[in-house]
Parts: structure tokens; C-alpha cells; sequence
């Protein structure tokens, strides 16, 4: 597969109900459950493989599945851990229980669905999900993060958009601020964008890194580090950003323009913050119905890319070979992205 199974001028393929927007139903078949994990084929795998893994240095993607410790966004369930040690022998087992969502993670097709139009990807609905209807009686897992790892994982060729290092080096603070006040500025902890034309600054800005389709859009904007920041100098504002319901986050734009780009190259999506993109969305939809219930592309987020954005400086690109295998959980909502980038 060279590029997509139809142009973005003419979605929606399905025009029942009107309020999918976008919606890419059926162009991998009707009863598919892969979505964009169809552009990962062997070929554009092997591609990437050759191309991308050079020295061999690997550089973790994921935080620790406690790291947001007791104030989880959203508030979300807190990681619990316990370890059980099996006297008489010299043994540990232990167990853990949290939220696929309050960590590293990637979302599933199960997650989110067309608010408006009750319908997730390829017109699965809530009944089909619980189980309820004669469709989900006979497929109780639809959807789940499981069809990823039988497909053999999210892999490929990724890129990073290092638009936090872009301002803190480059040309970018001073572009961006020139928005402050007319809400197109940026921030991690207010709703703001992540405006297209700075990716794509961003990206020339870099060098290097020009997208080929099946690749794995990767952004940073930088949110662990200003995270880490505030858990050191003002954990009552951390506690107040907890608390906010719903919070108001930095991320990328929320555009037909971003959504055509992402259509034309990308098999998956990431970044390092908690919601892709600027959340909650400005318009009448948001990105993440559009990516996950319309065309079934998985949406990667808090991916720890502190590390990668160094080691990309260190080598001189900002492209590399991304493995990843979501826990292999039947009908799974979500999974922790267990990933690795590969230079």
C-alpha cells in the first residue's frame, strides 16, 4: 500500500449519520478492526527497518506507570502495586491495578466514539461494545486493543515533531508568543494549539524529516518536562490541574488542515501530552472522534520524549523505527504502549 485507500476529498465514505464526520467506514473492508494498522504492512515495516536502524541505540518511550502518583488528570484511578512475598521460598509474585488511560498509553478503538452520532469505527455502537446486541453477542471483543498485537504490534518508521525544542532553541518562542492574547498562543496547561504551520516549521526547522506514508507522527511539545517542573516547585497548582474537570490541556490543532496531513501519511499518532490534541476542543468535534471512531487510527499520548528529543540531537535526525506491542488484553480499551524507538 503506497498511499491511502481514498483521497480525503471524499470522506465520509458513510453518509448515515450525518454527524460522523469524516468518517473513513468501510474503507478497509466492513467488518474490519484494524483501521490505520492497515498501512503497517511488511513491506513499509521492512522499509523502515532498513532505513531507520542504524546504531542500534534504543530509547524507551514509556513513563512509569506511577508517575503520576496520587493526582492522576482526569481523575483518573491511581496506579496500585502490590507485592506478595510466598514464604517459605525465597519468592515474590505480585499484582497491579490501574487505569490504561492514566499513564503511557495508546488508545483503542474502543475508546471514542462520535459523541453526536453514538458510533464508534466502522459503526460499532455502545450495544455492539457491551454485548447487548446480536452483533456484539456474537464478537464480545470487537474492537479491542488485541487486534494490535495479533497484527504483530504498532511498528514502523517515526518521526518527531520536536516543537518544544523548536521554541526553546529555535525561532519559535518568539512566533509563538506573538500570539499571546488571541488564543492561539501555547501553553501545556491551558487549552491551546499546537498551530499546523509551527509542525510544519518545526519540521523544516529540524532537517531531516520529511513524512512518508505508514510513518508514526510522533509530537513533543514538551509537557513532561513542565510537568516535572511543577512537581518540584508547585505541587498545589499539579493538585489543582487534577482537580479540573475537564482540564484544559495544550495540543495540536484541531483542523481539517492537521486531519488531511495525518489521512495522506501516518499510521498512528502520539505525543507526549495528555489529549493528542488541544483539549476540550474549540468546534462542535473533536480530533479524537474523527481519528479513532472515523478512520480507526490509534492515539498514542503521555509518551515520555525527553530522552528521544536528546538522543534525535545527539544522531542528527528525527527519524527512527518505533516498535511497540500493546498488552495482549481481549478486548482491551487501551494498553500501555510498552515501545521502543530504535536508531
Amino acid at each position: 500500500m503506497s498511499g491511502p485507500p481514498v483521497s480525503f476529498s471524499s470522506l465520509p465514505l458513510s453518509k448515515s449519520p450525518t454527524s460522523a464526520r469524516l468518517n473513513a467506514w468501510g474503507a478497509y473492508g466492513p467488518t474490519d478492526e484494524l483501521g490505520f494498522l492497515n498501512r503497517q504492512t511488511p513491506t513499509t515495516i521492512a522499509a523502515a527497518a532498513a532505513s531507520e536502524i542504524r546504531t542500534g541505540v534504543r530509547v524507551a518511550l514509556d513513563a512509569p506507570l506511577d508517575f503520576q502518583g496520587q493526582k492522576p488528570l482526569f481523575g483518573r484511578q491511581v496506579f496500585e502495586k502490590q507485592v506478595y512475598q510466598k514464604a517459605p521460598r525465597i519468592v515474590h509474585d505480585d499484582t497491579w491495578s490501574f487505569n490504561t488511560q492514566s499513564a503511557t498509553q495508546w488508545d483503542g478503538l474502543r475508546h471514542f466514539g462520535y459523541q453526536a452520532a453514538q458510533r464508534f469505527y466502522n459503526d460499532t455502537t455502545l450495544e455492539d461494545i457491551a454485548g447487548t446486541s446480536d452483533k456484539g453477542q456474537k464478537e464480545p471483543n470487537m474492537l479491542g486493543i488485541h487486534n494490535a498485537v495479533k497484527h504483530g504490534g504498532i511498528m514502523g518508521r517515526g518521526i518527531l515533531v520536536d516543537f518544544r525544542r523548536w521554541m526553546d532553541e529555535g525561532p519559535g518562542r518568539e512566533i509563538v508568543n506573538k500570539h499571546i492574547g488571541d488564543d492561539t498562543f501555547f501553553d501545556n496547561f491551558h487549552t491551546s494549539a499546537i498551530k499546523f504551520d509551527w509542525i510544519l516549521q518545526t519540521l523544516a526547522w529540524q532537517g531531516n524529516t520529511t513524512p512518508r506514508f505508514g510513518d508514526i507522527l510522533i509530537v513533543r511539545s514538551g509537557w513532561f518536562k513542565s510537568y516535572r517542573d511543577l512537581v518540584d516547585s508547585n505541587p498545589a497548582e499539579l493538585e489543582r490541574l487534577a482537580k479540573q474537570q475537564p482540564p484544559g490541556l495544550g495540543g495540536v490543532e484541531q483542523s481539517d488542515e492537521v486531519l488531511a496531513w495525518i489521512w495522506d501519511h501516518f499510521s498512528a499518532v502520539a505525543a507526549d501530552h495528555p489529549s493528542f490534541e488541544r483539549w476540550p476542543s474549540p468546534l462542535d468535534w473533536s480530533m479524537h472522534e474523527v481519528l479513532l471512531a472515523g478512520w480507526g487510527c490509534n492515539i498514542g499520548e503521555l509518551l515520555d520524549l525527553e530522552a528521544l528529543s536528546n538522543e534525535c540531537v545527539r544522531q542528527n535526525r528525527w527519524s527512527f523505527f518505533v516498535a511497540s506491542v500493546p498488552c495482549y488484553v481481549p478486548g482491551g480499551v487501551a494498553s500501555p504502549v510498552n515501545g521502543v524507538a530504535i536508531f
